[in-house]
């Protein structure tokens, strides 16, 4: 029982870390929105990978200051890779919901589908090159 309790607690660390990073990108975003403004709507897919991309680049500069593996488990090795990207998509989408609330403007990472895509990236490469 306690074994599992740690892992959960490790689990939120990651995920924690992941949202942390999708915090700075929001923020980043909010900041430089008007410089990126387009007449068209972006291309879905196109602008899924990007995210994917800056995960992965946000994933690689994290290696820097947690070179190590932050969620460690034999029994369910790249769990991670699921649940974290999942309920980080959650929790951003959830941002956005709220914000959609109380009529602010909402972001692209504030969707699941966006905030999903950046934590992938990112739980991806620690996943690949944590040690």
């Amino acid at each position: 029982m306690e074994e599992i309790l740690i892992q959960l607690v490790q689990l939120f660390a990651e995920v924690l870390l992941e949202f942390a990073g999708e915090a700075l990108l929001d923020l980043l975003v909010r900041a430089t929105a008007n410089l990126f403004k387009t007449k068209e709507p972006p291309n879905r897919v196109r602008t899924f990978f990007t995210y994917g991309f800056l995960g992965a680049i946000a994933g690689s500069a994290s290696l820097v200051i947690f070179p190590h593996r932050i969620f460690h488990s034999s029994k369910f090795h790249g769990i991670s890779l699921i649940v974290g990207p999942v309920l980080t998509g959650l929790g951003m989408s959830a941002v956005g919901a709220i914000l959609r609330k109380y009529g602010k403007r909402v972001v692209q990472i504030e969707t699941f589908p966006y905030a999903f895509a950046f934590a992938f990236g990112m739980a991806l490469v620690r996943l690949v090159w944590a040690s």
